[in-house]
């Protein structure tokens, strides 16, 4: 099984971990990066194109296909799914097609083909200045969200709770967005549709993230994780736990309204990233993202629900129907958080052998380095790792992964800090 892996620029070192487990399954994996270290991959299956347009990437992924008849294209980035669905085209592999894979990356294009196919969602405007977002916000009464259409990461959303604050954040934002690393790790060359801004009405209940899989005509949950951060005016994503604390009727519901989404955005056949947030009680798509969820998502999955995001993945990406069944929860209890220190640069990491030694421990990431630039809102929405942790209940993982998590010492340089 020989796979492909694409990004345009490549975003650090952060998707490793998960190559490494393509091959830990069995894949033969190899990169393609438009723009990339020399270190990333094994000299004999990695290449960079030294250039991040769609052409040239396409260009170099057909020469090297010819060489290796790859059995799919693949990638874990929410930049990179319009250019593994146009690549995919291009070398003639299974994908989901450009236009449903814009549909997928866009936020705005997305709640259009929500709306058209009757998916709940937020109500949603697109506005081009601070004028049209404070009429939005009026329109649907605060407190309204504030988003990028090409974002990623929750990098600039925005609770936005009064007109004081829309004026605050909508300059903010629109400073940020076209400096943003998710957008500036697209491939060039690529219609993505509309960059840009949405306001969108506040859905007041309770999140939750799952992993899921579209098989010609039939959607299945693979995993639901609950969302229990605390909120604020921004969102860090950062805490989260399973098995879900849904019912058997609300995941019945979730179910549908996520197969409503996939219906809409043009899909058939992906490995599915869907994040669901109730509104009065009922459930309402905030995305359908086509790649596996960020983070330890994949671990949480595979204990908590018995199901692998990455060896779908794999499957779909080949055109192979992926082992995965109707949501079962396992009933073992996972925690999982970002690791979250304050904007600047950091100097040092530690991580104690009591971390690493740690019987609790399922899940530890180190995304950052020293020299790294952690910008923390309202400039950006970075984290330096994340971490998950086991128990024998809600509160005992909870605990576990806090404690995990306070052991980890962070200093950032004095000079550098980000104020």
């Amino acid at each position: 099984m020989k796979l492909l892996a694409l990004e345009a620029s490549q975003n650090s070192y952060y998707y490793l971990p998960r190559y490494q487990q393509i091959e830990d399954f069995g894949g033969v994996l190899y990169v393609l990066n438009g723009i990339g270290t020399e270190d990333l991959w094994p000299s004999e299956r990695y290449r960079i194109a030294g250039s991040n347009h769609i052409d040239d990437l396409i260009r170099h992924a057909k020469a090297w296909h010819a060489e290796e008849s790859f059995d799919g294209v693949l990638t874990f980035s929410e930049s990179g799914v319009v250019l593994v669905a146009a690549v995919a085209e291009a070398l003639g592999l299974p994908g989901i097609g450009v236009d449903a894979a814009r549909t997928s990356r866009n936020k705005l294009i997305m709640r259009q083909a929500h709306e058209k196919g009757g998916a709940a969602h937020p109500d949603f405007r697109f506005v081009e200045d601070l004028d049209s977002a404070l009429q939005a916000a009026e329109d649907f009464g605060y407190p309204v969200i504030l988003k990028p259409t090409l974002g990623a990461a929750s990098n600039f959303v925005f609770r936005v709770d009064d007109e004081e604050k829309m004026r605050e954040r909508y300059a903010q934002a629109r400073a940020g967005i076209d400096g943003m690393s998710w957008y500036n790790m697209e491939a060039e060359g690529l219609d993505l549709g509309p960059h840009g801004l949405l306001v969108e009405s506040f859905l007041d209940g309770h999140e939750h993230l799952i992993e899921a899989v579209a098989w010609d005509g039939e959607v299945y949950l693979g995993s639901i994780v609950d969302r229990v951060t605390s909120e604020g005016e921004t969102f860090d994503d950062d805490v989260h736990h399973a098995p879900t604390s849904l019912t058997t009727e609300q995941v019945a519901e979730v179910h549908a309204v996520v197969a409503a989404g996939v219906r809409a955005q043009g899909l058939t056949r992906g490995a599915l990233h869907a994040e669901v947030r109730f509104h009065q009680g009922k459930p309402f798509l905030l995305e359908i993202a086509v790649r596996p969820g960020g983070g330890g998502l994949d671990h949480m999955a595979r204990l908590s629900a018995g199901y692998d995001p990455i060896r779908g993945l794999m499957d779909v990406s080949r055109g192979v129907r992926p082992d995965v069944r109707h949501f079962s929860p396992t009933g073992l209890h996972t925690a999982a958080m970002c690791l979250i220190c304050p904007g600047g640069v950091i100097a040092s990491i530690d991580v104690p052998p009591a971390v690493n030694e740690s019987d609790s421990l399922y899940y530890l990431k180190i995304f950052a380095k020293p020299g790294d630039l952690i910008k923390r809102p309202p400039l950006g929405n970075n984290i330096f790792g994340g971490i998950g942790a086991l128990g024998a209940s809600f509160d005992e993982a909870m605990r576990n992964a806090n404690d995990l998590a306070g052991k980890i010492e962070v200093k950032l340089s004095e000079t550098q800090k980000q104020h």
